[in-house]
């Protein structure tokens, strides 16, 4: 059975799913192309009715979808509500302008005239993972839905429930059947999926195994894809920076979502002079994280979304452990029913150990001394990801500096808020590309058409 509803934070499992049949997925397939016919011809405004009134449902509606995602993977009541309003957020960004950002374009030949055209590609499969359970979903909906792209949709295994009520918004919405639909599916028949004519492109978030292996079958395709996959992003300190605002950035940058998050601060690089004095206040600050119950707004370190990802965390601190890397807190299982890890914070991780390129994805910090800017620059740079990244300087022209050095998709001065419908989301190397979200995320799946017009003679 792969799609189950287990309660991380008790280990019992709430609910189990059957894959769709061959047929009933030939049918969902069939049913998204069908209704592309006529969604790619409806205007922007009707579009945006739909998409809007979903945005005005998960607003009105927040607690029922946050507890939905609290019980699912484990998310903390308080950030799960935050989730439903920023992707409610999301939905109406595009409805409101979606239009604008796909006008045509004019150009200046040297004779004549021309534009360039946006049109939708048709189909697309779009495979997304449990971290987010609902934010995911909206930031390709609603883009895509705006542009006029129907979607087919692969959630997570462990985050069902979540995925059927997203489908059943936009249904209350007023989307048509086929514009967005959800299919509980196995990885064989994702493939197929891939591989149907039918679908004209694909967007995939998750782990980069799963990134390889779907950008592969969609380029043995021809089709367009997006990948945004892990991160193992760099949380520089500079020796100027002011911990008493650096500190609770560290702590929310790490633990956030339970650290479960691509874009999380993952490895902590503090210049040498202030390196002491940080790690002794991000410790204290971490061991005042309380374990609990997620449904409880009161409680601050909430469970893994799941019993194997706790046991791959402990096996990797485990490792690194092994290979000389320093446990100054934490690297346990917490004892209490289920899926809690203790914070962690491992240090004197040296190249040859697999921590020094791993992701964590988890509460584990991984912490490094650097003597000045250059080095720590080099550091931040010498990952197989490039995802996201920040720096921490009271010098914001230096923190700038430093921001365009490092090779990553994204970089933030001072902060670590990359929750904004505008800002483009998405990185480079290992951590995949393409964008979503802000303008770019809705150029992704359409075909950019370029029109001339010009009374030209026939070259002789």
């Amino acid at each position: 059975m792969t799609y189950q509803s287990v309660n991380p934070n008790t280990g019992k499992t709430l609910k189990s799913f059957e894959h769709l049949s061959s047929a009933q997925l030939e049918k969902s397939l069939a049913t998204a192309e069908l209704c592309f016919k006529t969604w790619k011809h409806t205007s922007y405004a009707e579009r945006a009715a739909i998409v809007a009134k979903a945005a005005a449902l998960l607003h009105a509606h927040v607690d029922d979808y946050a507890k939905l995602a609290t019980l699912e993977m484990g998310k903390r009541i308080n950030e799960a509500r935050g989730e439903v309003k920023f992707s409610a957020d999301i939905l109406a960004y595009y409805a409101k302008n979606a239009e604008a950002f796909l006008a045509p374009t004019k150009l200046h030949p040297q004779v004549g005239e021309a534009h360039m055209e946006s049109s939708p590609l048709g189909v697309l499969f779009c495979v997304e993972p449990w971290n987010f359970p609902f934010y995911q979903l909206a930031r390709v909906a609603g883009p895509q839905l705006m542009a006029g792209n129907v979607l087919v949709v692969k959630h997570a295994g462990c985050v069902p429930q979540c995925a059927i009520a997203f489908e059943k918004l936009l249904i209350d919405a007023g989307a048509p059947v086929g514009a967005y639909t959800n299919l509980l599916i196995s990885h064989e028949q994702a493939n197929r999926v891939v591989d149907d004519p039918r679908v004209k492109g694909v967007a995939l978030t998750g782990s980069v195994a799963a990134g390889r292996s779907i950008a592969a079958r969609a380029g043995q395709n021809l089709k367009k894809s997006s990948m945004e996959l892990g991160g193992s992003d760099a949380f520089v300190v500079l020796e100027d920076a002011d911990l008493e605002k650096t500190i609770p950035w560290a702590v929310w940058g790490r633990m956030y979502n339970g650290g479960q998050t691509c874009c999380a601060a993952k490895r902590f690089i503090v210049l040498d002079s202030i390196a002491d004095k940080f790690l002794a206040k991000f410790k204290t600050a971490l061991e005042a994280l309380k374990p609990g119950d997620p449904m409880v707004e009161a409680t601050t370190h909430g469970p893994l979304s799941s019993e194997a990802a706790l046991l791959q965390l402990l096996e990797q601190v485990d490792n690194a452990v092994a290979h000389g890397a320093k446990l100054v807190m934490g690297g346990k299982r917490i004892d209490r029913p289920g899926s809690f890890m203790q914070t962690t914070i491992l240090t004197d991780i040296a190249p040859d150990n697999p921590a020094f390129r791993d992701e964590f994805f988890g509460p584990v910090v991984s912490f490094f001394r650097v003597k000045n800017e250059d080095e720590a620059i080099a550091l931040a740079n010498d990952s197989d990801f490039g995802l996201g990244g920040s720096v921490f300087t009271k010098d914001v022209a230096r923190g700038q500096r430093v921001a365009s050095r490092v090779d990553t998709g994204m970089m933030f001065i001072n902060n670590l808020d990359w929750s904004d419908a505008e800002l483009p989301f998405g990185g480079i190397k290992a951590s995949g590309y393409g964008r979503e979200l802000g303008n770019m995320g809705i150029q992704e799946f359409v075909n950019k058409k370029l029109v001339r017009t010009a009374q030209l003679d026939a070259p002789a």
